[in-house]
């Protein structure tokens, strides 16, 4: 059985060029999602994988539609191939039932682990060279020792409040504490 998948990133877009192409491939049911970023939960994509069995394919009008970043793409092609079911994009004329396609598939997963490996070790380059220049990573501290010292006198004066000190230094009541419980 033939499963679509379709998805726009806003409200404003419209899902029905991918449906329509989606129906014209022979899908006989079709999951959609609204919506896009690193934290949009895609409801649709879990329930057509859910709704899928051995055998199935999941098909998508474009690539891009499937997965967020190429990582993500095969992660969930992977998934769909642990489940023994099959994968095709339309405008890419791609399909993991095929030998050609588990190839395609193959190539991106390489690339993709070759590229993690090159930005993980240019991190570590970069994180060493400042190293070296004395320099740490991480945020900047928000209470410097001024501040502290500043927090720590207007704290050994109980006229002032909690609220008054952290608004008088810019701080949160919870780092002003953290920062005199490190400070001790």
């Amino acid at each position: 059985m033939l499963v679509g998948y379709a998805r726009v990133s806003t409200q404003d877009q419209n899902l029905n060029l991918q449906k329509d192409a989606l129906k014209k491939a022979g899908c006989e049911k079709i999951f959609t999602d609204v919506g896009g970023g690193a934290d949009f939960e895609r409801k649709g994509l879990l329930d057509a994988i859910a709704f899928m069995r051995k055998g199935d394919c999941l098909v998508v009008w474009k690539l891009d539609r499937l997965g967020r970043s190429l990582k993500d793409l095969i992660a969930t092609v992977n998934d769909i191939q642990n489940k023994k079911m099959c994968f095709q994009s339309l405008q890419e004329h791609l399909s993991t039932a095929t030998s050609a396609g588990k190839l395609v598939f193959h190539v991106f997963g390489a690339l993709a682990e070759f590229e993690r490996d090159v930005i993980r070790d240019r991190t570590k380059a970069g994180l060493t060279a400042a190293r070296a220049r004395g320099r740490l990573g991480g945020r900047p501290r928000i209470m410097d020792q001024s501040k502290l010292g500043m927090a720590k006198a207007l704290m050994a004066d109980y006229s002032n409040s909690i609220k008054d000190i952290c608004k008088t230094l810019d701080v949160s009541k919870s780092t002003l504490y953290r920062n005199l419980k490190t400070a001790k």
